[in-house]
């Protein structure tokens, strides 16, 4: 994949995040306002944690994508492409781990979809790595 191809992809994850985070606050804060029993009633204490984490996430990591154009140039092309897919990747599963664990919730425990969040979490991590590396010499390098 070109440089400039990676940066449409990280324009495109980007936005899209942002846009579907903000819709999605707006459905929370609907729900929220319109005292809809399925998000507000004490019992769905869980639910409601795991949407906002979804939510917030997204937002996040919307602009994280929008803050990697910036670091992409300086990285080596190899580095390029692998903090891109892991970055990516990641921006994913995270919020969708916690949205699945949202919509599946019982009895105030997550449904088995937020088992994503930890391999998002991994992959951003990864991908933060790659990074770091990608833009330190190897004769700098502490590891």
């Amino acid at each position: 994949m070109s440089p400039t191809q990676l940066q449409r992809r990280h324009l495109l994850l980007g936005w899209s995040l942002l846009l579907v985070s903000l819709l999605f606050g707006l459905l929370l804060e609907g729900l929220l306002a319109f005292r809809v029993p399925l998000y507000v009633d004490a019992a769905e204490e869980g639910r409601r944690l795991l949407l906002r984490l979804a939510h917030a996430h997204g937002a996040l990591l919307g602009l994280l994508h929008l803050g990697t154009l910036v670091t992409l140039p300086a990285l080596t092309p190899k580095a390029q492409r692998r903090a891109s897919a892991l970055l990516s990747a990641g921006s994913l599963l995270l919020p969708g781990g916690f949205l699945l664990g949202a919509l599946d919730a019982r009895s105030g425990e997550p449904g088995a979809g937020v088992l994503l969040c930890p391999l998002g979490a991994l992959l951003l991590g990864l991908g933060a790595l790659q990074v770091i590396l990608g833009l330190t010499p190897r004769q700098d390098r502490p590891f």
